[in-house]
């Protein structure tokens, strides 16, 4: 098990309390890494807690099977995901807690408000189910947002680290000006009629009409022509750590 920002380490009891034959624990706050001091002299072996910054972390060099479960510090949230959705293969699962409203984004369906490219990137990397609901009342001190834990489950096809990067620029681009129609939205990727006819979709169309195989469709017209991909980068409001 992986497990981000333990604080004071209660999931991090939790999960030694189960059958996990290991936790690595990354935490970059150094009073949190001495108060979980106790609990590594208590699980020899099981726990190693990482004094570390988990965006620099390579959740992927963990021993093997590797599962991450974590209640996300909410301003590094999105980051965190889109790096691990990029390794997805190396996992089991992940099982996060997030803000409810990013959690609602990742599991929105086509057409709808909250539907957008951390949906498309997500539902295209792995199958993504909401499984709890948590007011700010379970938490101390209580946050002022409610959070939400989701359920990821790594998809059998790993789209390989090309056509990730290209799914990234393409639906930072569909998603930039979602208001415009896709032949608009998606020129600075160039040729934006020619891409969306190799791909047998409609210049008329707005991003947030598009079902996540419509943009795998296009990712792969994309990388076929040679684009170049550019880093994907979302900003996640910043709230209290769970």
């Amino acid at each position: 098990m992986l497990e981000v920002g333990p604080g004071p380490g209660g999931l991090t009891r939790a999960l030694l309390d189960g059958p996990a034959a290991s936790v690595t624990a990354v935490e970059l706050d150094r009073r949190a890494v001495a108060a979980l001091a106790d609990l590594s002299e208590a699980h020899p072996g099981r726990l190693e807690v990482v004094e570390a910054d988990a965006l620099r972390v390579d959740a992927a060099a963990l021993p093997a099977p590797r599962k991450i479960v974590a209640n996300l510090p909410y301003n590094v949230a999105t980051p965190l995901l889109v790096g691990w959705l990029r390794a997805a293969a190396a996992f089991e699962g992940m099982a996060l807690m997030f803000q409810q409203e990013v959690a609602e984004r990742i599991c929105a369906a086509p057409d709808t408000d909250a539907y957008g490219r951390l949906s498309v990137l997500a539902q295209w990397r792995c199958r993504c189910e909401l499984l709890l609901r948590l007011p700010p009342g379970a938490f101390t001190p209580p946050p002022k947002v409610w959070s939400a834990v989701v359920g990821f489950t790594p998809r059998a096809e790993d789209p390989g680290p090309a056509l990730f990067a290209a799914m990234e620029r393409l639906t930072a681009a569909a998603f930039g000006q979602r208001r415009k129609m896709l032949r608009g939205s998606l020129k600075p990727l160039g040729d934006a009629e020619a891409l969306l006819a190799s791909a047998g979709i409609e210049g008329t169309r707005r991003a947030e009409t598009l079902t996540v195989s419509e943009f795998d469709r296009m990712a792969r017209a994309l990388l076929a022509r040679g684009g170049q991909a550019a880093p994907f980068t979302a900003a996640t409001p910043a709230a209290p750590t769970a």
